[in-house]
């Protein structure tokens, strides 16, 4: 995946209003999203999964029944963006294209919590670049909407379809409410791993140290000196450096 210096933009406009079209996607107000998103939180055993049930659960409810909605969820943090989780492979390739060129309707929603709208990438000249490379993977509609985060950290919901004109305002005042909830759900995510973390660690330290009192009760008891027993780990103790993820 492209890392890229993303420059602030100078401004970030939202796009017009689309007329409604004979393909127009219009799903209705996304009622069960919060209840579906609550249960996602507390079936998740992790971040990983709760962000990719919550890219799949935006794709199924914002799709129409043969109108499919590709979703994927981007992070944008230190100035590089990342997709975290996304519907379909498809939706994902589009996230790092637009990464490649560093800028697009999902890193502008990102950076300026604003939502951007894109109804047809053919006639767009925001993007022309980047739109035509989309435009041949056949994705005419993107609608990208900021999920807001605390900390530095920056995200957005990015969904994209193969209609042009492809979300009238129900549906995006609809992807925007899901995209409240899903901030919501998030950030409750986000603490409760944090708190297991913390559990963990807290559990791995009291293991450590039960172990480290066994040990010295049976060297105590063996009537053996500690400095001796470190000296002798010392010595036979590899002279190689560690392996890490960083080599």
């Amino acid at each position: 995946m492209n890392q890229n210096p993303f420059p602030p933009l100078e401004s970030a406009p939202t796009s017009a209003t689309p007329v409604p079209g004979p393909e127009t996607h219009a799903p209705a107000v996304v009622a069960g999203a919060p209840v579906d998103l609550q249960d996602l939180v507390l079936d998740s055993p992790d971040i990983d999964h709760f962000l990719s049930g919550l890219a799949h659960l935006a794709a199924h409810q914002l799709s129409d029944p043969g109108q499919e909605v590709f979703c994927g969820v981007t992070l944008l943090r230190h100035r590089h963006a990342e997709t975290v989780a996304s519907s379909s492979d498809k939706a994902l390739r589009l996230d790092e294209i637009q990464y490649s060129y560093g800028d697009g309707p999902c890193l502008t929603a990102a950076r300026t919590t604003e939502t951007v709208y894109i109804p047809d990438t053919r006639t767009s000249d925001r993007w022309p670049e980047y739109f035509a490379a989309v435009a041949e993977h056949g994705m005419l509609s993107i609608l990208g909407i900021p999920i807001p985060l605390d900390g530095d950290a920056q995200c957005a919901l990015n969904l994209y379809s193969n209609a042009p004109d492809a979300f009238t305002p129900e549906a995006a005042r609809a992807a925007e409410a899901f995209a409240r909830e899903a901030s919501r759900s998030l950030r409750t995510a986000v603490r409760i791993a944090h708190l297991s973390d913390t559990q963990a660690h807290l559990s791995a330290a009291l293991e450590s140290r039960t172990i480290i009192d066994l040990a010295a009760g049976i060297i105590m008891g063996q009537n053996l000196k500690l400095r001796d027993i470190a000296a002798r780990v010392v010595s036979t103790t590899s002279n190689e450096p560690p392996t890490t993820h960083f080599g």
